[in-house]
């Protein structure tokens, strides 16, 4: 099995793979796509497009490839895991409804996990050609240049995102009440429909801080070791220490990270 432990060791594939599949959606996104509803009746809102699933085939493909030993998590994809130490968490196209909208805001999220710890991750902007990448212990990095969370000390000088389930519609917990606390204590929020970016953001500054209520890993992977590679913080709701698998996360600077919690508590 091939040892993953350097930024050289997983940049380059990182790299080559996220660049591809973000020419996948691009060809996709200046063209024409089937758009089919994966969700049931409690979620009817939930796609997945001809781009969600091509994107997908290439990373998995490519994964397979190149570390046939690994296990992958994906979103469009069964899981067939086989308890390998390594999980390679893919999101091919988080944002998929901005995208079947024509609203140029998505990217690809891939996340790598060894014995359960998250220690790489990229999130590609195809449109704006932005790679976000981080490894654990090495920090957190935009086009090759390190990046680091804000310093935003206070709530009403906080600029902060969210999003909401799909199954808003008929579940009581929404994050409507949450958005409806913190929306008047903060400087602003916004909903932008790409958590994976949100928490790039996060990492990177553009934001101080992120909340969202039923993620799935590929939702959060790569963009929760960003936020923590990049001086942040990463909780669920009550500040425990969190993981791919949490109901909520919640990932902030760390200056505005308690008083956001009090808001959502």
């Amino acid at each position: 099995m091939k040892e993953l432990v350097t930024v050289r060791d997983v940049l380059p594939f990182l790299s080559r793979l996220t660049e591809e599949a973000g020419q996948v959606l691009l060809s996709y996104f200046s063209g024409s796509f089937r758009i089919e509803r994966k969700g049931g009746d409690e979620t009817p809102i939930d796609i997945v497009t001809d781009a969600d699933r091509v994107s997908e085939d290439l990373i998995l493909k490519a994964i397979a490839r190149e570390f046939p030993d690994h296990d992958v998590l994906a979103e469009e994809t069964p899981p067939a895991l086989t308890g390998s130490r390594w999980l390679w968490i893919v999101d091919p196209l988080d944002g998929t409804v901005n995208f079947a909208h024509g609203l140029p805001l998505f990217c690809i999220s891939i996340g790598l996990m060894h014995d359960n710890v998250l220690v790489a991750g990229m999130v590609y902007d195809p449109l704006r050609r932005e790679s976000f990448f981080a490894l654990r212990g090495e920090g957190a990095f935009l086009d090759g240049n390190r990046i680091e969370v804000s310093q935003a000390d206070r709530l009403d000088r906080s600029l902060v995102a969210t999003g909401f389930p799909y199954d808003r519609g008929t579940a009581p917990d929404n994050n409507v009440k949450e958005f409806a606390s913190v929306v008047t204590r903060v400087q602003g929020i916004r909903r932008a429909g790409s958590a994976a970016l949100d928490l790039a953001y996060v990492a990177a500054g553009r934001l101080d801080g992120f909340w969202e209520l039923k993620l799935k890993p590929w939702d959060m992977a790569a963009g929760m070791i960003l936020v923590e590679e990049a001086g942040g913080r990463v909780s669920d709701r009550t500040g425990s220490p969190t993981d791919v698998y949490t109901y909520c996360v919640v990932a902030t600077n760390g200056k505005i990270h308690d008083p956001l919690l009090k808001l959502l508590i």
